[in-house]
């Protein structure tokens, strides 16, 4: 005789594990809606649709994909923005660029940091804290490998002739904007700089103190983006941007992406037949190149190296070239 009757609940067969009938049909998500991804904290997402404020956090089918400021994605669930709510991000649409690096160069983990990006901007102070020339070239590398226009924003001026600097750039053809402070402390040049930043989706990057989130606030009024000041012993400034944060310009002709101050740009990702991808009058006179090639000042033979001699290249261009090429192993944080 059974340990259990037919009368006891334990003697009922119960199902066994995995007997749920498996499918290939996966959720088509037809009601999903479009959202833009505005800022990221803690696996929960901020994101705008429809101008409402929504936050989300990432469908489990998405894996380990991750979804950065600038994404724009597609959402199912409670998209009202009422307080509590909780939709989830169910699709990254293609990405039109991608700002990325790695923590050091021989980091094979590339990280991205913001997306679908028009224009990289690199604030930059031309004194308190000094300037550092291959930090700028490391994230035009990043900017012209992106598919970001560059433009450089140097902050400051009030202390430091901009000149210096510029010169070093002019042969690459990067645009800038001057900013500097009056007597009243007033941002002179922020105008300009508006201007530029009209119709574009711009990310802002720079060391800490470069007056970057001044900047912010400047062009958002409402963005009320902390702001730090510089160590007078070790010429740093404080992070205090702690995550990245997609803005209106105002009078909503544009976008800006604050990040927290970057110190370290690995470029391990970066390919030389894609940099100079983005200098379409240099690649040219480079079809002739030996195979495997890097077009650095060192390669024999180099097109660029033929072109200077053939006086069709302007030198100081080619040399603005390699020195950028050579930022990709050349740290100077």
């Amino acid at each position: 005789m059974g340990r259990y009757s037919e009368h006891d609940v334990e003697h009922y067969e119960r199902p066994r594990r995995r007997t749920r009938p498996r499918t290939k049909d996966r959720p088509t998500y037809d009601d999903a809606v479009d959202g833009l991804v505005v800022t990221v904290d803690r696996g929960r997402f901020t994101l705008l649709i429809d101008g409402r404020t929504v936050m989300a956090m990432k469908a489990r089918p998405l894996g380990r994909k991750g979804v950065v400021v600038g994404d724009r994605v597609r959402v199912v669930g409670d998209v009202t923005g009422a307080d509590g709510s909780l939709a989830r991000i169910v699709e990254v649409q293609e990405r039109t660029s991608t700002l990325r690096r790695t923590a050091d160069d021989d980091d094979p983990v590339e990280r991205v940091i913001v997306a679908n990006v028009t224009q990289l901007v690199v604030v930059t102070a031309l004194a308190d804290p000094e300037p550092r020339p291959r930090w700028i070239d490391r994230a035009l590398v990043a900017a012209y490998d992106g598919g970001m226009a560059p433009l450089l924003c140097l902050s400051k001026a009030d202390l430091e002739d901009p000149e210096t600097l510029l010169s070093t750039y002019r042969s690459l053809g990067v645009p800038w904007e001057v900013t500097r402070r009056d007597a009243d402390r007033t941002i002179v040049g922020l105008d300009a700089l508006h201007e530029r930043l009209r119709g574009e989706t711009s990310v802002l990057i720079g060391h800490s103190g470069v007056g970057k989130s001044t900047l912010v606030n400047a062009l958002v009024p409402d963005a009320r983006r902390e702001t730090g000041h510089v160590n007078a012993v070790t010429g740093q400034g404080r992070h205090t941007s702690t995550s990245a944060l997609m803005l209106p310009l105002e009078g909503g002709d544009g976008w800006i992406i604050d990040t927290p101050g970057i110190r370290s740009f690995g470029l391990a990702h970066v390919q030389p037949e894609h940099l100079i991808e983005a200098f379409p009058d240099l690649d040219e006179m480079t079809e002739d190149c030996p195979r495997g090639c890097t077009h650095a000042e060192d390669e024999p033979e180099c097109g660029l190296d033929v072109a200077v001699a053939d006086g069709e290249a302007d030198p100081e261009r080619v040399s603005s070239f390699r020195r950028l090429l050579a930022a990709r192993s050349i740290s100077d944080y």
